[in-house]
């Protein structure tokens, strides 16, 4: 999959961490899950996770260390599953076709990008491919605790209009919160709507889901759980509101197991017809065991089953929702932590693939300013992603591209550690690696 960066909106993992060897026909039972997350939250006792699990019979059980069951959490880019639910829906009624270009919804005035006569179509968007960046160059946050509030619909047009796609359009699988906040933005105009109300009415209400939602009720803002950062600092809540599809919605672990069951729903009913559209295959995703439908991904396993999948990320929260289509079962993972919590989506999806380590513990040690100097610089992590790293004072800070900066903290001469998420940095002469989520992303010095 593709890289994670600083800061998530969508925590997209590699495949696997191990094999998979033919999953056990049911999950597991309510005390095997509540072992694995009070060790999870062994080191941070004021934070929590809710588990949603959906049994083959249809029973739905919701297991809860650290915070109430019915808690509120920002379920960030598992919203772009809801996004591509919506345009599924509207394509089912003719609303909209998957190949319409983007371009035919937005005014005028706005010239999106297109690349060899091709145009982004709505299918492009919702599959990642569109050759759009993860975020748009021109996203600067006044609050780098709330980096998606002030970025305006005038700013994404301006972005979009000046663009030029650095490969074709459908060519390359490449993550992006730009793409999906488009999607939704675009599916809102045709509507005639708010995003949020085009949710409502077209996903939310059918479905009975009356816990999710961007704009909360006072009964549910009151049962919203604080988010932590990787230091257990209470942090802000996202703000959207403009590239809402990408990451808005807010919701709970019961509402999202609804949701779940509704696209393992196997009926006639014209939404689950709908919904199921999400999760058929349509492109390559970056390795021989991902592909993606309409913005689920769809992890390969033996014996041609599969499981599919979206996690999530804000500042303060971690997310993931997963379901098995042959064996019929569904997991949901939300916390209030800026810890893993996708490993523990897929190992009770399929006990198989292992539980990540827990996180060590990182001790600052003071460097010699001349070896800081050494490490300013710019780095290269991918065409379109740089880090930048700049001496501050004592210290070094980072920022990646369309990202806040962020300090850096020493626990050798070559070794670096973020506070604000979990991830690790280290230099080498020429270069970095980025440790993030399991993986190592190295990155060439390049002035």
């Amino acid at each position: 999959m593709r890289p994670s960066r600083l800061v998530l909106l969508a925590l997209t993992v590699a495949a696997a961490a191990a094999p998979l060897r033919g999953a056990a026909q049911t999950l597991p039972p309510d005390s095997a899950v509540r072992r694995i997350l009070n060790e999870r939250l062994s080191s941070t006792p004021f934070r929590g996770i809710v588990v949603g699990l959906l049994d083959a019979d249809g029973r739905r059980r919701v297991v809860a260390v650290g915070v109430p069951a019915d808690r509120v959490f920002e379920i960030g880019s598992i919203t772009k599953v809801f996004t591509a639910s919506v345009l599924a829906a509207m394509v089912a009624d003719g609303s909209v076709r998957l190949d319409d270009a983007v371009g035919t919804f937005l005014p005028a005035t706005v010239r999106v990008p297109a690349r060899n006569g091709r145009q982004i179509t709505l299918v492009d968007l919702a599959t990642q491919s569109s050759g759009l960046p993860r975020l748009p160059s021109n996203m600067t946050p006044r609050d780098s605790t709330n980096p998606y509030a002030d970025y305006s619909v005038e700013q994404m047009y301006t972005f979009l209009s000046s663009y030029e796609l650095p490969r074709d359009v459908g060519e390359t699988y490449e993550y992006s919160n730009l793409g999906v906040g488009l999607l939704g933005h675009a599916l809102a105009l045709k509507a005639g709507t708010s995003y949020e109300e085009l949710v409502r009415r077209r996903i939310l209400a059918p479905l009975a889901m009356r816990e999710t939602a961007i704009t909360l009720s006072p009964a549910l803002r009151a049962r919203l759980a604080p988010g932590h950062d990787a230091e257990g600092h209470v942090v802000p809540n996202w703000d959207l509101p403009t590239l809402a599809g990408a990451g808005a919605l807010r919701s709970t672990a019961a509402d999202l197991l609804t949701f779940l069951a509704a696209n393992l729903d196997s009926s006639a009913n014209p939404l689950a017809r709908a919904l199921r559209q999400t999760h058929v295959s349509r492109r390559s995703a970056g390795s021989a065991t991902m592909t993606i439908g309409l913005a689920w991904h769809i992890l390969a396993r033996p014996g041609g089953a599969s499981i599919v999948w979206h996690n999530g990320g804000t500042g303060g929260y971690r997310s993931f929702a997963g379901f098995d289509e042959v064996r019929r079962v569904g997991v949901v993972v939300v916390t209030n932590a800026n810890i893993g919590a996708d490993d523990i989506g897929f190992h009770l999806l399929d006990t198989s693939m292992l539980l990540q380590p827990l996180p060590r513990i990182h001790t600052e040690v003071a460097v010699d300013s001349q070896i800081l100097d050494r490490y300013v610089g710019e780095y290269e992590l991918a065409p379109t992603f740089h880090i930048v790293v700049t001496r501050e004072g004592a210290g070094l800070f980072i920022q990646a591209t369309a990202q806040p900066k962020f300090p850096i903290f020493a626990e050798s001469e070559t070794e670096f550690f973020l506070k604000v998420v979990d991830a690790q940095i280290t230099f080498s002469r020429d270069g970095l690696i980025l440790h993030q989520n399991g993986q190592n992303l190295p990155g060439r010095k390049i002035r």
